[in-house]
């Protein structure tokens, strides 16, 4: 998800049939991914962007090289979780966990 600047509106309005697609189709590749949707909303943001990349450091240099740019901000990284292991994970830590003053 992320927003676009107002330098990215004015390009926009200037040329209303901006394939931008393929601008994040060939980010996408260069930092070995694939887009899977990308698709403008309605809201808080701008777009939303569905990648399947390598991992979380090909998607953080991609959000450096586009934000770079001034045309795109905001643009969160999410990527799925298994709940579980992470439940199973903060039980432990719940437990040796000791709050101040115990």
């Amino acid at each position: 998800m992320g927003n676009y600047t107002s330098k990215a509106f004015q390009g926009f309005v200037s040329n209303p049939d901006t394939d931008r697609s393929a601008a994040i189709n060939a980010v996408a590749k260069a930092v070995g991914g694939k887009v899977l949707s990308y698709d403008i909303v309605r809201g808080s943001y701008d777009f939303i962007v569905s990648l399947d990349a390598p991992n979380f450091e090909s998607m953080a240099a991609a959000k450096l090289a586009t934000e770079a740019t001034g045309a795109v901000t905001n643009i969160n990284i999410m990527e799925p979780i298994n709940i579980n292991s992470v439940a199973k994970l903060a039980a432990k830590a719940a437990a040796s966990y000791k709050v101040p003053g115990k």
